[in-house]
């Protein structure tokens, strides 16, 4: 047990890292906030399956895989940029309990996986991230808060009157004081530091709602929520990651902080140019002999083939649930027919 204080607000908050103790073995809050922050963000990501032309049960099969894609590229990520302190001992690699999980290197592992699970069912990727990016900020939102109970992911010392610290920052920062000065950052371990993870978990809260209650109801194309993911999540990550004391860094680059910037402008450019373009009036060009629009906003869950897809799985499942043997399609049993006669 050990005290969380924030002096401006005159609060003390005993802080313990375990959740529950069963004879030798300790369940972390960190290990249950990010369960719970995964089984709040697999609910949101289901419940949007269908309006994105996706069946829920193909659905899932794709996010499970993802998840593993997620862990170790997650891993990976952080590895590759504190390489110095594992290339001497590899075993830590694997030590996940340790702690070392990057959240961008987790995304490009899931969608690596989602890529590869998506071309294999036949299935078009961007609908399904536009039903999973809202999940993911609700997942991460949830998350950071496994860093307040660890006392990390905090930023450099504020005198604003919800700063906190504690025998574990104070140490953090006493052992780091050196490295942070020769990063060109200043910090006094006895004072109190940026509470940095709810920053981003208020950040991505808000980002939440955004993609639910306004950027969904106004989809108009495959790809929006996930480019509205990318905008809204790397401009608060560039701002907050400016603050933190424990960034990832590339010689005096703050990866993080400089990637959410490229991703925010990549992302809105190409929202900004998409809505500019759909704004003019359609032309239409001569292709393959007939006139037609060169490029338009498409969404899968409006094609003829996500609803076959979609009915025929609905179709399988009652008949499952019934007892009953799953109608094979007409043309198997057409060409059994043939090879009979």
């Amino acid at each position: 047990m050990e005290i969380l204080r924030f002096p401006g607000l005159g609060w003390e908050i005993p802080i313990s890292r375990v959740a529950v103790s069963i004879g030798s073995l300790e369940i972390y809050w960190y290990g249950v906030i990010i369960a719970v922050g995964f089984g709040l963000g697999l609910w949101v990501y289901l419940s949007h399956n269908r309006s994105c032309g996706i069946h829920p049960d193909e659905g899932l099969d794709i996010i499970l895989w993802s998840m593993l894609g997620a862990i170790v590229g997650a891993r990976a990520y952080y590895v590759a940029f504190q390489w110095d302190h594992y290339k001497d001992n590899l075993k830590e690699i694997f030590n996940l309990r340790g702690g070392g999980l990057a959240i961008y290197g987790g995304i490009i592992g899931a969608l690596i996986v989602a890529f590869i699970v998506c071309r294999s069912k036949k299935l078009p990727m961007l609908p399904v991230a536009d039903a999973a990016f809202p999940g993911v900020m609700l997942g991460q939102a949830i998350g950071r808060w496994g860093n307040f109970f660890n006392m990390e992911a905090f930023g450099t010392n504020t005198t604003l009157p919800w700063g906190m610290t504690s025998d574990t920052i104070s140490n953090y920062l006493s052992r780091h004081q050196a490295a942070l000065l020769a990063q060109g950052v200043v910090v006094d371990p006895a004072m109190p530091v940026h509470p940095t993870f709810l920053y981003e978990s208020l950040w991505n809260l808000i980002g939440v709602a955004v993609l639910l209650l306004w950027l969904f109801p106004r989809r108009s194309y495959d790809g929006q929520i996930t480019l509205g993911y990318t905008a809204w999540y790397g401009l608060g990550r560039f701002f907050v990651e400016g603050l933190r004391t424990d960034s990832l860094m590339w010689g005096s680059v703050r990866v993080s902080q400089v990637l959410g910037g490229v991703l925010f402008i990549v992302a809105a450019g190409l929202m900004l140019a998409i809505f500019l373009w759909s704004r003019k009036p359609m032309t239409l060009e001569y292709i393959e002999g007939e006139k037609k629009p060169r490029f338009v906003l498409r969404r899968y869950v409006d094609t003829e083939e996500s609803r076959q897809r979609m009915a025929m799985l609905d179709r399988k499942l009652a008949e499952k649930k019934n007892g009953k043997k799953p109608a094979q399609p007409e043309e198997k049993e057409d060409e059994h027919e043939r090879k009979d006669h």
